[in-house]
């Protein structure tokens, strides 16, 4: 297949309905899954929006996750990737360096500490909707239960007091903002890093039952490749569940009917949490780079070319989902790429869907006549963020 078989786009980046993908995406997937992308320093590389194209790129191994080979989809996201950080950022790396960690952090991310996690996360969210209660409406359900809750369990897991949870919070937000300068990224990540490198200090003398403890003790990491898997961790641990479990909440209250079948049948739940998941997809894109000449979905990839891979338009794929435009609890969402796909597929998945399983009803079962405080229209969307979400959620009951 040519590839000049239509003129080169630039990414687009307005939403123009709050839940659903820039609608030029969707045109350009009904057109053919893979296009040529123009960057926004000139280069010519590719889109991908199509379910089956988007995992065979995740999933092959000759794509580089290196962003010193990238080119910046969007302005915004050079200033982004001209961050500087520490050694430990493995989500950043190709093997054999990012096997290297990947296997440490699979020993700690087992099934039986997930499994473990399950009752304090139920304890974490209910202590957070007692408070709720207890203030009683209405609130502002990001700063209330959205942020709370993720970071009170990413915290825990990782033996890092709570107490600090609201810089980590502030320096999150800071990190994934596109609209911050490059000065205010880098100051704080180098502010979260200096946090991290003492923590890791007081871990390795006194180690406790931990994901801190338990790396440090395997003696393969340095102090610096240790701080930097716990900035990773911490950061992006909390950051894109908050926004699932805010974004979740005002989807499902702007769909009473489909909020009406998750509160007559809790078996729907885990499902449901599916759903959300694909419909709602809160990373916009993610990037990679050709290492050599190849071939993905009959389209030639060449060395050198970087492919931009849009994650909430291939999770509406109707080659791989049947009316994917539309958010049904009923369906069976699995194959959905929210979580990636590949050697670099979410770490923590297993604990993002156990906070949102256990999260969701409890606040829908606590709260049985919660409802938006405010018209639909006027939650301010995180469009200018590299996590798509709300900004503030008001809410009463």
């Amino acid at each position: 297949m040519s590839d000049s078989a239509s003129p080169p786009v630039t990414m687009p980046t307005q939403r123009q309905l709050p839940l659903d993908p820039p609608q030029e995406l969707e045109k350009w997937r009904e057109e053919a899954p893979i296009r040529r992308l123009r960057y926004a320093d000139g280069h010519l590389g590719w889109l991908v929006t199509g379910w089956v194209a988007a995992r065979a790129v995740m999933g092959d191994n000759r794509f580089s996750a290196r962003p010193d080979l990238h080119h910046p989809t969007t302005p915004l996201m050079g200033r982004h990737d001209a961050i500087r950080r520490p050694p430990g950022f493995f989500v950043r790396m190709d093997p054999p360096e990012h096997t290297r960690f990947r296997r440490l952090l699979t020993g700690q991310f087992t099934v039986r500490r997930m499994k473990l996690l399950e009752p304090r996360i139920a304890e974490i969210t209910a202590g957070t909707l007692d408070a709720m209660r207890r203030t009683g409406p209405p609130a502002e359900l990001v700063r209330d239960f959205a942020l709370p809750i993720p970071a009170l369990v990413i915290c825990e897991l990782l033996g890092v007091p709570y107490a600090d949870r609201d810089n980590f919070q502030e320096h999150a937000s800071t990190v994934v903002s596109l609209e911050v300068s490059t000065e205010q990224k880098q100051k704080a990540i180098d502010e979260v890093n200096t946090y991290v490198r003492a923590l890791v200090a007081r871990k390795r003398a006194r180690p406790g039952d931990d994901l801190i403890s338990g790396l440090s003790s395997s003696g393969e990491l340095t102090d610096d490749e240790l701080a930097g898997v716990a900035m990773l961790l911490l950061l992006a641990g909390h950051e894109t569940t908050a926004n699932m479990l805010a974004l979740g909440t005002y989807t499902l209250l702007s769909k009473p009917g489909q909020l009406a079948a998750l509160r007559r049948d809790p078996a729907l739940v885990p499902g449901a949490v599916e759903e959300l998941l694909r419909y709602l997809t809160v990373v916009d894109f993610l990037v990679r780079t050709a290492l050599e000449d190849m071939e993905i979905d009959g389209y030639p990839i060449k060395a050198g070319e970087t492919v931009t891979v849009s994650l909430p338009t291939a999770n509406r794929d109707p080659v791989r989902f049947s009316h994917p435009g539309a958010m049904d609890l009923t369906r069976d969402a699995t194959g959905h790429l929210t979580f990636g796909h590949g050697i670099h597929q979410c770490l923590g998945q297993q604990l993002a869907r156990n906070e949102l399983r256990i999260a969701l009803p409890a606040l829908l079962d606590r709260l049985p006549e919660l409802r938006l405080a405010v018209p639909a229209d006027e939650v301010p969307m995180r469009s200018d963020m590299l996590v798509y979400g709300v900004h503030r959620l008001p809410v009463t009951w």
